[in-house]
């Protein structure tokens, strides 16, 4: 199989020729070492003339179109066009980011200047306001903004002399700007009878107030505060386009060709016309002027730049030229010299020496140029004009030898063949004519068959066939010279090829995505020799692949700089450089091929070719065959956490169905009940699907995360606290460096993270608007002041956060693929690290961007942890295949193997580090990870007695590991927290359901326990007690959704998924009896009272089956439900069953044979029933909400005394009813914990306590009950009660604390913390604001 890996060579750019003049003014500067600053396209260049060498800045995605130099003459900022444009601020020297700034403008960024002292930048933007913006450049931060103006501006400027001033003008407008707090307010310049009002293209501003500027018409109009005191007029015959301040006056460069020099009070001092000069020419139009001593640099409007010395002012050096304006398509390069040749729409060709980097001849023709090609002897070229004529001329001279038009429309392609004796020439018409060139160019031959317009041509090694592409997607193979087409696949099998420019064939059919227009690759070139291609697209990226390139799809490397539409790659002849011209910014880049090097070269790269490098950043991965990936990643990556309803919706939901309901509230809504319940104890560690998020405070509580609850558990007392501010799942946490606050992200449609403490369980912060779908990744900077986060959204967007002030720093994309983790340098703040699937990426802070590398290593791994060492540049990372990475910088110095299977979690301490895996092992290294010091193995032989329930097996996946107090605390993939203690024996303390839906819930009929099962496969049973553990588990052979004691409560009946249920031993949850007589999932079971004598079983397929307990046989079906059957009640006698249905049935069948009987509303009340867990009928109605059309209610329990009604729903939340429900629309008291669906609630035999379920939270969680008349004087945790106004649905009369609940960031007003000195936690109280201030 041909190699489907990126190539290992590489292009760096060596040259650009051109400077772009057109659309653009002000652009070109002397840099504080006399460089010269410009750009072209979408590249930087920094220009030493006196070396004549080139260096490029490559930070840009599209065409630069302003430029400012900062005052000291090094830092340069440039700006973009682009839907999302930025400004990059950048050395000229090392040619690197120093700041970016974005978000602000739209469109394009107009203008840029700096003021005085460099510390701010002003911008202008192209959109529809103008909008100015004044930058904070270092710190990436805007300080004001305001509408620039309706139309155009050209020009800004600070005014040097008065801090807090500036100026702008453009279309008929000249405004007076000043800068107080962040407002920017503008004053117009008034004309009065001075001068006309009209456009003004450039301004400079001197001393009192005074400001000179350059007019349309050619007139300088002098401005006195916001008048317009007097005009000097004629200074330039017509527009002037550039105005440049300097310690010596003013120059002024305008569309006469003329640049003119005044003095500090505007008196002329000379005036060089560069028409008139050797290098002018008519038209010639000055478009930029830089003024330093004794040296002027002038920018013109057709793309050369001149130097002028004063004292020779009538012999400027043309010291950098490119085409004109209009679009570059022709390219040719010569076959045995190191010259390239183009020929663009400005109607010029130009030979262009690769060696001396310099324009060395150039012919203007009648026509617009649309194609070039050098004979094979390099004595003739040919050139395809637009209007289907071409003209052969010889190189040595530029002389033409023929020119023939046979044809009406451009000629897009012309080649040579490879024996030199025939010229063909495609046309726009679809046609291709063959012409024979010692006979003077005659038409020998014609190819007709085409049936869109000739795109690429390529002749044969023995010049007997021709092969064209068109513009339809179609190849085409021709006899030469007769011109008749070939169909014979075996005959064009075994054709070989002088060149390869062609865009389609089986060679290259790996240059094109899997998904593409056909059209937007654009030119191909192949290096047989190197076994390399070379291609240029419409997005402006040359590619290279391999050659022969087969598979779409294939991986290449890819340099960005121009900016649009590249219309044409050549190899020169010798295969030393690439040449690339872009259509739309006419520019010509030269690139240096840089074959395969040794790898231990590449650690020392020159600082410039490592730019070039990073900006080629190779395609996804150099690999495409990516090694198998663990199982357990492959789950985690499949994992959407989408919703179809978030909570963010439901007040959209409840407006949309208050139409509905008020229609209904004729009747008096029912109120809530008098009790209320509290969140008491949660069984549960989310670890299936999460990393690192698992704690020691610094009091040596316990903090964790599940559902959607934030938990402080403490270890000594076997007590939980409870963090209640999220409203969905919580995917990640971390700790603050001083172990008293939690950072937690969560699911959401506009996802938040809360900072809170772990003391008071109080919200600091609240951070959103920046991540959709979800937080997955968070972490506190060393200092504590930053916060970094992941989203969940396609471009797992990353965002750094200062949180106290609820303020984004900076944000990026960050990967197409999954992030699982984030972490801030504890050096350096502004530099992170991310990895994840494929990938890892080394980021750092430039102002408000962030710039990313991806880490060099051989193979493409998956990433699942990381931290940083001991020094700021080394960071370690967890691979997925049990490997510990360890770099410097970027590059990866070595790998050590620490685990089979993946490395989840990392842990680094203050000599050495700690890493769990897969496979259940915890390992302590020294701090270089030389060696292993110690592991420990999570076994069930060495659990200590104090254990808080029993380890489901051995050697567990580890998810999170963290140090502290003397022990290291695991966290399992199966939902446990342990505690190991360093000489080896291990407690656990917390633990759940591991992964998959939990729906079976039962209470015991006398005893403080109940009993779950899931689809995890397991059956457990919990002590409700104060020890808060699991007393007993079975794993089973298919996963569960309902079980039932019976009402002696020695056996407990557990329904499958297969269809089949087993009645067990409540005790030692042995077999007693099983039976499997349906297909579909159990979905209820149930125990008749008294004696328990019968059994009911119902089943997704809708039958209930009856069976007798003792005789162990089935007695009776219930048929006749339309839908599958989700609860089941029996009367208190034992002899009728209430059954609910998925298609909202109320069904009753009489027991033991199943008769289905009907008994009317009224009847229904009046039965004594023995439970009460169903959803429908009168008594119900007012549970479901108005949003019942999104959400269901899932379940529901009634207390023994029948006075409380406690329902579970789709939106997780738990809701308490007074029962009977009658009436729609209830009011309740509503209480959030789980994160999705709750799937079962019940109340303990006594009523003390409240149990639920959740689905996919997999959590078990425990609620005291509290009787009316019952308030703890603490604001207790868990009372999330909503309190809605009286026309909405559930409402609730209990408590008003989510009103008191000031979820606005309280840390603005506290004192900011610092981070030095005395603990908190020793310190003395701090005193409140209103102490402090007696």
């Amino acid at each position: 199989m041909a190699d489907r890996t990126a190539p290992n060579c590489h292009l760096r750019l060596e040259w650009v020729y051109g400077y772009r003049g057109h659309q653009c003014r002000n652009n070109l500067y002397y840099t504080a070492a006399k460089e010269i600053v410009y750009f072209v396209a979408g590249v930087g260049v920094v220009y030493n003339t006196r070396e004549h060498k080139q260096k490029f800045y490559l930070g840009h995605n599209d065409d630069i179109i302003s430029l400012a130099l900062h005052p000291e003459r090094v830092l340069v900022a440039t700006g973009q066009v682009g839907k999302e444009p930025y400004i990059c601020v950048w050395d000229s020297y090392t040619v690197q980011t120093v700041s970016i700034l974005k978000d602000i403008h739209t469109h394009g960024i107009a203008c840029l200047a700096f003021d005085l002292e460099g510390q701010c930048l002003v911008s202008v933007g192209l959109d529809s306001k103008n909008m100015i913006c004044v930058w904070d450049w270092r710190r990436g931060k805007v300080l004001a903004t305001a509408p620039g103006h309706t139309d155009r501006i050209f020009d800004i400027s600070w005014d040097l002399y008065q801090p807090s001033k500036l100026v702008s003008c453009g279309v008929k407008h000249i405004k007076f700007w000043s800068l107080c707090g962040n407002a920017l307010t503008p004053r117009r310049g008034v004309f009065g009878k001075t001068g006309d009002l009209q456009t003004i293209l450039c301004l400079a501003c001197a001393r009192d107030e005074v400001t000179y500027s350059g007019a349309l018409n050619g007139d300088i109009y002098v401005w006195k505060g916001i008048n317009l005191v007097r005009t000097v007029q004629g200074a330039h015959g017509s527009g002037i386009f550039s105005m440049n301040a300097c310690e010596e006056g003013f120059a002024t460069g305008g569309r006469d060709g003329c640049v003119r020099l005044w003095d500090l009070n505007f008196k002329p001092i000379t005036v060089i016309d560069l028409r008139e000069t050797d290098q002018g020419y008519k038209g010639l139009s000055v478009r930029s002027v830089c003024w330093r001593g004794d040296h002027i640099l002038v920018g013109t409007q057709d793309s050369e730049i001149f130097e002028v010395v004063v004292h020779e002012r009538n012999k400027p050096f043309l010291i950098m030229q490119g085409h004109c304006e209009g679009e570059l398509w022709a390219l040719a390069v010569h076959p045995t010299k190191p010259l390239a040749m183009t020929g663009s729409d400005d109607r010029s060709v130009r030979i262009w020496s690769l060696i001396d980097h310099a324009l060395i001849a150039r012919c203007n023709m009648e026509e617009p140029i649309r194609c070039a090609a050098v004979s094979t002897d390099g004595i003739h070229l040919a050139l395809g004009m637009k209007d289907g004529s071409f003209t052969v001329l010889r190189v040595r001279d530029m002389t033409e030898v023929v020119h023939i038009k046979d044809r009406k429309e451009a000629i897009h392609e012309l080649k040579y063949s490879s024996d030199g004796a025939h010229l063909a020439v495609g046309c726009n018409d679809n046609s291709v004519d063959i012409y024979g060139v010692v006979q003077r160019y005659k038409k020998v031959g014609e190819c007709i068959g085409s049936t869109s317009f000739i795109t690429h041509m390529d002749w044969s090694t023995d010049s007997k066939y021709l092969q064209t592409n068109d513009g339809g997607g179609k190849r085409y193979f021709y006899k030469m010279p007769s011109g008749k087409e070939v169909t014979n696949k075996e005959e064009i099998k075994l054709v070989q090829w002088s060149t390869w420019t062609c865009v389609l064939g089986p060679e290259v059919n790996g240059i094109w995505p899997k998904y593409s227009d056909i059209n937007d690759i654009n030119s191909v070139d192949a290096n047989f020799a190197n076994q390399i291609l070379v291609t240029a697209d419409d997005y402006g990226l040359v590619k290279l692949f391999r050659y022969p390139c087969l598979k779409k799809g294939a991986k290449f490397r890819k340099y960005l700089g121009h900016s649009a539409h590249i219309t044409n790659a050549r190899w020169s002849y010798d295969y030393q450089w690439v040449i690339t011209i872009g259509g739309a910014d006419h520019s010509v880049f030269q690139w240096k091929f840089v074959p395969e090097r040794k790898s231990k070269e590449a650690l020392h790269i020159a600082p410039q070719e490592t730019l070039a490098e990073s900006n080629s950043e190779e395609s996804d991965s150099d690999q495409s065959d990516v090694p198998e990936m663990d199982s357990e990643i492959e789950q985690e990556t499949q994992l959407s956490y989408r919703r179809q309803v978030y909570k963010d919706d439901l007040p959209q939901l409840k407006e949309q169905c208050k139409e509905k309901h008020r229609a209904s509230t004729t009747k008096k809504r029912e109120k809530a009940p008098g009790n209320s319940i509290r969140l008491h104890f949660i069984h549960g560690y989310r670890g299936y699907d999460c990393r690192s998020n698992l704690f020691y405070t610094q009091t040596g509580e316990i903090v964790y995360h599940v559902a959607a609850v934030g938990v402080v558990y403490n270890r000594q007392q076997n007590t939980q606290r409870f963090y209640l501010g999220h409203n969905d799942d919580i995917l990640c946490l971390a700790i603050h460096p001083l172990k008293d606050y939690v950072a937690t992200g969560q699911v959401g449609r506009d996802s938040s993270i809360h900072i809170w403490e772990t003391e008071m369980l109080k919200p600091l912060s609240v951070l959103k608007g920046y991540h959709q779908y979800g937080v997955c990744a968070v972490d506190f900077s060393a200092d504590g002041k930053r916060l970094a986060s992941v989203g969940l959204d396609d471009n797992h967007t990353i965002v750094l956060w200062d949180w106290r002030k609820g303020e984004k720093l900076s944000a990026i994309r960050g990967s197409k693929d999954k992030i699982f983790v984030i972490k801030i340098n504890p050096y350096i703040p502004d530099k992170l690290v991310t990895a994840g699937i494929k990938h890892i990426k080394f980021w750092h802070k430039t102002g408000g961007g962030l710039i990313g590398r991806k880490g060099n290593m051989g193979k493409t791994e998956t990433m699942m942890c990381a931290v940083y060492g001991w020094t700021e540049e080394m960071v370690f990372s967890g691979t997925s295949t049990g490997d510990i990475c360890i770099w410097r910088d970027m590059y990866l110095i070595k790998t050590v193997k620490a685990h089979d299977g993946p490395v989840f979690s990392m842990h680094a301490l203050e000599k050495g580090f700690v890493t769990g895996g897969k496979d259940g092992v915890v390992a302590l290294w020294d701090d270089t990870f030389e060696r292993c010091l110690k592991t420990y193995a999570i076994k069930r032989a060495v659990l200590a007695p104090g254990s808080k329930g029993l380890l489901l097996e051995d050697n567990p996946s580890i998810r999170a590991i963290s140090l502290g107090h003397g022990h290291i605390l695991v966290g399992t993939k199966n939902g446990e927290i342990l505690e190991v203690d360093k000489s080896g024996p291990i407690t656990l303390l917390v633990q759940g359901h591991m992964e998959g839906e939990v729906w079976g819930l039962a209470t015991h009929p006398h005893l403080p326990i109940c009993a779950t099962v899931s689809d995890d496969k397991t059956l457990r049973i919990w002590d409700l007690s104060p020890s808060h553990c699991m007393l007993a588990v079975r794993k089973l052979k298919k996963g569960g959704r309902c079980c039932s004691f019976s009402p002696d409560g020695k056996a407990l009946a557990v329904g499958l998924n297969d269809g089949s249920f087993i009645i067990v031993n409540a005790d030692t949850l042995e077999d007693l009896v099983s039976f499997h007589h349906r297909k579909d999932v159990i979905s209820d079971i149930r125990f008749s009272p008294g004696a328990g004598k019968y059994l009911v079983v119902a089943s997704c397929d809708g039958f209930a089956d009856i069976y007798n307990v003792m005789s162990s046989k089935r007695v009776g079906v219930c048929r006749g439900s339309q839908s599958y059957i989700t609860h089941m009640d029996w009367d208190r006698r034992g002899k009728l069953l209430q059954i609910n249905t998925g298609a909202k049935e109320q069904l009753f069948f009489e027991a033991p044979r199943g008769k289905q009987q009907i008994i009317p509303a009224t009847e229904v009340e009046k039965i004594d029933w023995y439970s009460w867990t169903g959803v429908l009928g009168p008594v119900c109605e007012g549970i479901w909400p108005l949003v019942s059309e999104v959400t269901d209610v899932t379940a529901a329990s009634l207390t023994n005394d029948k006075k409380v009604l406690a329902t579970g729903d789709d939106f997780g939340y738990v809701k308490l009813f007074k029962y009977p429900v009658k009436g729609k629309f209830a009011k309740c008291k509503r209480y959030v914990a789980h994160s999705t669906h709750v799937t079962n609630v019940r109340w303990t035999h006594d009523d003390a306590l409240l149990v639920t379920v959740g689905g996919s939270d997999t959590s078990l969680i425990i609620w005291t009950h509290e009787n009316e008349g019952h308030r703890e004087p603490r604001q207790c945790d868990s009372e999330e009660s909503d309190i809605e106004s009286e026309d909405d649905g559930g409402y609730d009369s209990d408590v008003t604390r989510e009103n008191e609940m000031n979820y606005t960031i309280k840390a603005l007003s506290a004192s900011i913390r610092t981070m030095s000195g005395i603990k908190p936690h020793l310190q003395q109280k701090e005193l409140s604001v209103d102490e402090r201030a007696l």
